[in-house]
């Protein structure tokens, strides 16, 4: 049987001389890429679900180069494709002296699938005006980032397009149980990410620029772990251990297996396994299965982990997972569990300039907001099954700020890595061999459906800027009654009631101020972070009606 592209080529990383290429084929075949100038990797697919799959490392990449690809399944050459209207597909590497060369990367999350999939009529993608743009010059370091960001809602499970809607019908008559408009099995997932990923300038942009990703809750569900109850109430639904199960191996096929790099790629086990065997269904059905095991405030045992990190010249990146792992413990409720934590502290740690957190949910809300979660955590903690719990989920109340032991804790860390000095847990050591401070330290989220730069204060001692970048949605919208509301939510006046309630419940005062500078925007948006030696700038960018970007903030972090 003859083998054709189904997804991708996904270009996910680049890493030295090495990069990684995932595809999803038609059939089982040998894949094979080639770069020009130098630089190749094949690998045959392995299957999963009646599925195929491939990740293929290329080695001996020329080092500070641009050069463009090819793939071919067995002996066929599939990409480029021969009628393609765009550019060529091009990795581009850092040079060996990496650390002088500026770092740049794109941010942004809550894709709904295109227009004319969806059935909605939603403002122009700004992926897709990305990808225009960015197809008048490919190899141009002023339009090209070093890598794409993207933190949550990839997909939407819980919230499908018509045309998977009349797929899942014709399943559920056929007899395959579920909510009959969201999707549960593995082959329904895998609609949601051929309908994305197969838009044709996203797809070009995906084969173009390297990505890494985190999951948010409509990977899974609406609410997903947002409380002890709510888990109780999701495992009591028939078709649950199927719906997670399958969002989980599905989210680490599609989305995961690409965060790794090459030599985390040679030591993965669940890889080598579904590698190793003619079909690894059995294998990713467990493994879904496995990693939704909660965690608790007593359950010291190291979860899956989600959560990754990588350098990219001088700035590191860690992606936090905040979602999977969550302890959902009434009182002791954690965004991340102790291991998992412990992790991201020793990731702070290290020689670098510009530190960088993707967190599919931000740290800091607008402050209002924020005084109403911390309210209802406390609330909530008091009554499981009152109306606190109810306005937690109606509400979408579960931000850090609703997990305000892990809020404290973040920026604490925050503070002592901004103080510098020997006494913190710092990273890169100054002249004289004193520890140095980081340069800037930023917080990328999503989820919001509205796009804002924040700067935080943390006291006279932190020398480092410290600031929330927020930029969402990629391809949604807020409904408009709600935006004067999230308007609000920024005043002084809304902040002080606010806190009012929360004080009311004993809640303490947070432990920093923070303010707006630019925001909120309420479009679809992108936003690029750029580091220049100590230098940081961010610029969020919106669609106009024509599908073109403008400028809407652009704030220097300092």
């Amino acid at each position: 049987m003859t083998a054709h592209l189904l997804i991708g080529p996904v270009l996910r990383r680049v890493v030295g001389d090495k990069a990684t290429i995932w595809v999803e084929t038609t059939s089982p075949a040998e894949v094979r890429v080639e770069v020009t100038g130098g630089g190749a990797g094949s690998t045959p697919t392995f299957s999963v679900y009646g599925h195929h799959y491939a990740i293929v490392v290329v080695e001996g990449l020329p080092r500070g180069a641009a050069g463009e690809y090819r793939m071919w399944l067995d002996d066929r050459q599939v990409w480029p494709q021969p009628d393609s209207p765009y550019p060529p597909s091009v990795i581009v590497t850092r040079p060996a002296d990496d650390a002088a060369h500026p770092v740049s990367m794109i941010f942004g999350s809550c894709r709904e699938a295109t227009p004319h999939a969806t059935g909605r009529k939603l403002p122009p993608d700004a992926l897709d005006a990305y990808a225009r743009r960015l197809m008048t010059a490919p190899r141009d370091p002023d339009l090209r980032p070093d890598l794409i960001v993207l933190l949550g809602d990839q997909v939407y499970a819980d919230k499908t397009s018509a045309k998977v809607r009349r797929f899942l019908r014709r399943r559920r008559a056929a007899g395959h149980h579920g909510p009959a408009d969201e999707v549960v099995s593995y082959d329904e997932y895998t609609k949601l990410y051929l309908e994305s990923w197969r838009d044709p300038e996203v797809r070009w942009l995906l084969a173009t620029v390297p990505s890494v990703m985190i999951f948010d809750d409509h990977e899974i569900i609406d609410d997903w772990n947002t409380s002890a109850p709510w888990r109780a109430d999701m495992s009591a639904q028939p078709w649950w251990a199927d719906r997670i199960s399958s969002g989980l191996a599905s989210y680490w096929i599609y989305q995961h297996l690409g965060n790794l790099g090459p030599d985390q790629l040679a030591a993965d086990p669940l890889l080598a396994k579904l590698t190793a065997t003619e079909d690894g269904t059995d294998l990713l059905h467990a493994f879904g299965l496995s990693v939704d095991s909660p965690s608790s405030a007593e359950n010291t045992d190291r979860p899956y982990q989600w959560s990754f990190a990588l350098d990219v010249g001088r700035t590191r990146l860690v992606m936090l997972d905040n979602r999977c792992n969550r302890v959902l413990t009434p009182g002791a409720r954690e965004m991340l569990p102790a291991p998992e934590w412990a992790w991201f502290v020793d990731q702070a740690h290290g020689d670098y300039d510009h530190l960088v957190v993707g967190s599919s949910l931000p740290w800091l809300m607008p402050p209002a907001i924020h005084h109403i979660e911390s309210w209802n955590e406390k609330a909530a903690d008091a009554s499981a099954t009152g109306l606190a719990e109810k306005v937690r989920r109606a509400f979408d109340l579960e931000h850090w700020a609703a997990f305000r032991r892990s809020f404290q804790a973040l920026t604490e860390l925050f503070r002592r890595l901004g103080e510098g000095g020997e006494g913190a847990p710092s990273h890169r050591v100054g002249a004289g061999g004193a520890y140095a401070a980081p340069a800037t330290i930023s917080v990328l989220s999503g989820d919001v459906h509205h796009s804002y730069v924040a700067e935080a204060d943390l006291g006279p001692g932190v020398r480092t800027p410290v600031h929330q970048l927020t930029c969402s949605p990629i391809h949604n919208q807020v409904p408009a009654p709600l935006r004067p509301l999230m308007r609000l939510s920024w005043s002084r006046a809304a902040a002080r009631g606010m806190r009012g309630l929360a004080r009311s419940a004993g809640v303490k005062k947070p432990p920093l101020t923070w303010r707006r500078l630019a925001g909120p925007y309420f479009g679809n948006a992108v936003g690029t972070l750029r580091h220049r030696g100590t230098e940081a700038e961010v610029l969020i960018e919106g669609t106009t009606k024509e599908g073109e970007l403008f400028p809407v903030a652009q704030v220097p972090l300092r």
